[in-house]
């Protein structure tokens, strides 16, 4: 089946090297175990030493272009410990040993003072992005500890942890991202911001591009700054997605029609194969009379069999992923490392294929402009809990989520627990703790003007997450350590990570937990750090729309 649809006030622009955005504007880094040895509450210039390439490194990001901030805790001053002519002494000596900094951003009060600066608060973070003209989504925040980097995500930036001795392992375990030291940290960030933006401009736009991305609701979505940067240089896109994906499909900008086909090498619930089923599929994709073809997968899955059929199509040109050798399938074949966030592992491969976002569209997740608009079910900032999940593994088990509402609720937070059709007994049950059960009550569009309203959303690892995040909500993410977060967390949206980082399910990618009990989201979660999540993810820092899709 195929559906037309309009393109979602998709710029039209030519994708290349000069127009497209960076991922980041700006770097901020902790002080002390970071860019410095760490001398507890130094007010002492002469006992400065910079971390070892420390220098190095920054002259590499501001050669990139990027500017730099300094984000410390500095509780010294609180104690009284030092002065703050001591501390900019010691400021200035940083800066003689390593460079100017853009900006510099101190917290002078101690645990106890209830500051909304003091790291792992976001509110320095917010400040530094401020100062230097940007916003927390285009920023790295590059840390030694896991207040570090629990700052960043709140503000909905990208976090990175350079471990030193005094760097806890769980700490470690629950990081998005981890280099060895700061000019490793660097490298992959100018790595990243590099590989997303193709390495010259298209000579012509292409004609008809066929993207692919047979998945679930989440996956699709996460695609959706590729199918932008397709679109961008193309006349026509055409999406071929799976039946678990079709909602979302039809949610993103930039395409002009949809294709339906169960794929039976990526079906998570694959029928047999049918030889007339791939015959007509052969047919269907001959009929698009594509130019080119651009197929997006997760890490495990071969795009290889698609691009078979794309040849016997008669597609002159297929981009994809591929670590198996694709003989003549393949015209661009791309490889990422693993741990990239999905969102820019796929727009890697669109930059590979000559496709980049224009100037002014940020490699956020975004839904279409010309959705019907959907009016929140009640006034803005109830908190959502949405505690089911595409795969059992990633859902927290009811229980826990009725204890998260009733928690949530004598907070004084009004609650909204959502969920699908097929859901309505798992959300009765959650919301009878003190929530409003809205199970079965939205489509997957309407489920996003829900979560336009929220405060935030407390969810598993599962679609509604990257919904929220295309929506510019933030995500409280019940997160079980089958996969990798910093491949599969919510996407530059302020979050925080809740559950156990180090348990034994951690990497095992099972659809089904392998641990009775579920301890890495039971055990794993205390409700009251949910109402702690909450209050720390402040409304007033939310994304606000962007102009364009």
């Amino acid at each position: 089946m195929f559906t037309p649809l309009a393109r979602g006030n998709c710029s039209a622009m030519n994708g290349g090297a000069s127009t497209g955005p960076a991922l980041f504007d700006a770097v901020l880094l902790d002080r002390d175990g970071t860019l410095i040895e760490d001398v507890p509450y130094n007010g002492d210039p002469e006992k400065v030493r910079p971390m070892p390439g420390a220098r190095e490194a920054l002259d590499r990001l501001r050669a990139a272009g990027l500017r730099l901030g300094v984000v410390t805790n500095q509780s010294g001053l609180a104690k009284g410990l030092f002065t703050a002519a001591q501390m900019r002494a010691v400021h200035a000596r940083v800066e003689e040993l390593l460079g100017p900094f853009d900006t510099w951003q101190i917290c002078p009060h101690d645990d106890g003072d209830g500051c909304a600066c003091r790291k792992p608060a976001p509110g320095l973070v917010h400040r530094a992005a401020a100062a230097l003209g940007t916003t927390p989504a285009r920023c790295v925040m590059v840390g030694d500890i896991g207040r570090d980097v629990t700052a960043a995500l709140a503000a909905g930036a990208t976090g990175f942890l350079v471990p030193t001795p005094v760097t806890r392992p769980e700490e470690v375990a629950a990081a998005p991202h981890v280099a060895r030291d700061l000019p490793a940290a660097v490298a992959e960030i100018l790595r990243r911001q590099a590989v997303v933006r193709p390495a010259a401009p298209r000579p012509e736009r292409a004609g008809t591009v066929l993207v692919v991305r047979s998945d679930s609701a989440g996956d699709v979505l996460v695609t959706g700054p590729a199918v932008r940067a397709v679109a961008a240089g193309a006349e026509r896109v055409v999406l071929l997605h799976g039946p678990r994906g079709r909602a979302a499909a039809a949610l993103l900008p930039g395409v002009d029609e949809l294709i339906e086909w169960r794929l039976p090498w990526i079906d998570g619930d694959p029928e047999a194969v049918d030889p007339d089923d791939i015959r007509r599929l052969t047919d269907r994709l001959a009929g698009v009379h594509a130019d080119e073809a651009v197929v997006f997968t997760s890490f495990h899955q071969s795009p290889l069999p698609l691009a078979l059929l794309l040849r016997m199509a008669g597609v002159p040109r297929i981009s994809a992923i591929s670590d198996d050798y694709p003989g003549s399938l393949l015209d661009v074949r791309h490889r990422v490392p693993v741990g990239v966030p999905e969102p820019e592992r796929a727009l890697s491969l669109a930059a590979a294929a000559g496709f980049g976002l224009p100037a002014g569209d940020d490699p956020v997740l975004r839904l279409r402009a010309d959705l019907p608009a959907v009016p929140p079910p009640a006034d803005p900032g109830y908190v959502v809990v949405h505690p089911g999940a595409s795969v059992p593994a990633r859902a927290c088990p009811p229980q826990r989520c009725a204890e998260i509402v009733a928690a949530l609720t004598a907070a004084g937070y009004r609650v909204l627990v959502t969920g699908g059709s097929a859901e309505t007994a798992l959300t009765s049950r959650v919301a009878a703790a003190g929530g409003t059960d809205l199970g079965g009550r939205t489509d997957l569009a309407g489920l996003a003007g829900v979560l336009a309203g929220a405060r935030c959303v407390v969810v598993g690892n599962t679609g509604p997450a990257h919904l929220a995040a295309a929506v510019g909500t933030p995500v409280i993410s019940l997160f079980a350590p089958t996969v990798p977060f910093g491949q599969w967390g919510p996407y530059r949206v302020p979050t925080v990570r809740l559950g156990d980082t180090e348990a034994p399910c951690r990497d095992t990618r099972a659809a089904v937990c392998p641990v009775p009990g579920h301890p890495c989201l039971t055990a794993g979660i205390d409700p009251t750090q949910v109402v702690e999540a909450v209050r720390l993810l402040s409304p007033t820092h939310r994304r606000t729309a962007e102009g364009g899709s």
